[in-house]
């Protein structure tokens, strides 16, 4: 009878290869000869490549990714700057408002304006006695209230018809928008929201981070607290 060698119960796999080879750095040291011997099949067409012209590609690519992601942070950095720019522009607009009434048409035209928003709306509620006529205090509905004060962080994504679209000059040109709270401080009940809304389904996308808008709620919230009872 044919002895049955351990070899052939368990036969040597790639991968016990790839970790010879991983854990014998000095293999090819002692067979030199290999690395121009070994040939490789070329990413960019059919032709055979030596293990030192892969390794080159592989480099090549590496480099090429890392170009991009710095490409990208560049980028990101850039806009970044220039979100800043903008959201310090909006806040000196507020500071200059003398007349506490018209803030609120201030906060939410500057942000088109200046954002490049294409609509935005504002409702606040428990305003002062002398601030009860305006527009934006009125017609705010307890669910929409509700809603606001549940809002740990700002809503971004597509508009499902929510009750607040309806504060916008043309509720079905909102394809995206994003719904912020405004409250006195953080975890407090809110007093009023910000609607900002695009045609654009990706402007105010779920993913979206939401730091800047986070900025514009606390900032927003903290000029019209002089409009509150």
């Amino acid at each position: 009878m044919t002895p049955i060698h351990a070899s052939d119960m368990n036969p040597i796999t790639e991968d016990d290869i790839a970790n010879y080879l991983a854990n014998t750095p000095d293999f090819f040291t002692r067979h030199a000869q290999l690395l121009s011997q070994v040939q490789l099949s070329s990413p960019h067409g059919n032709r055979a490549v030596s293990l030192q012209e892969r390794q080159a590609e592989m480099l090549r690519e590496k480099i090429k990714a890392l170009e991009h992601r710095v490409i990208d942070m560049v980028r990101n950095g850039t806009d970044n700057v220039v979100t800043a720019d903008r959201l310090q522009r909006w806040t000196t607009g507020l500071l200059t408002v003398r007349e506490p009434r018209g803030l609120p048409y201030r906060i939410a035209d500057e942000l088109q304006s200046i954002f490049m928003v294409p609509q935005a709306a504002i409702k606040v509620w428990d305003c002062d006695t002398v601030f009860r006529d305006e527009p934006y205090a009125q017609w705010v509905s307890d669910d929409v209230k509700a809603f606001a004060t549940s809002l740990a962080t700002p809503f971004c994504g597509l508009n499902a018809g929510v009750e607040a679209s309806g504060w916008l000059e043309d509720a079905r040109a909102a394809v995206s928008i994003a719904l912020i709270p405004l409250r006195p401080a953080a975890g407090a009940p809110a007093f009023g929201l910000l609607v900002l809304a695009s045609p654009d389904g990706q402007r105010f996308n779920a993913d979206m981070g939401t730091d800047f808008l986070e900025r514009i709620g606390e900032l927003a919230s903290a000029a019209l607290a002089r409009l509150r009872s």
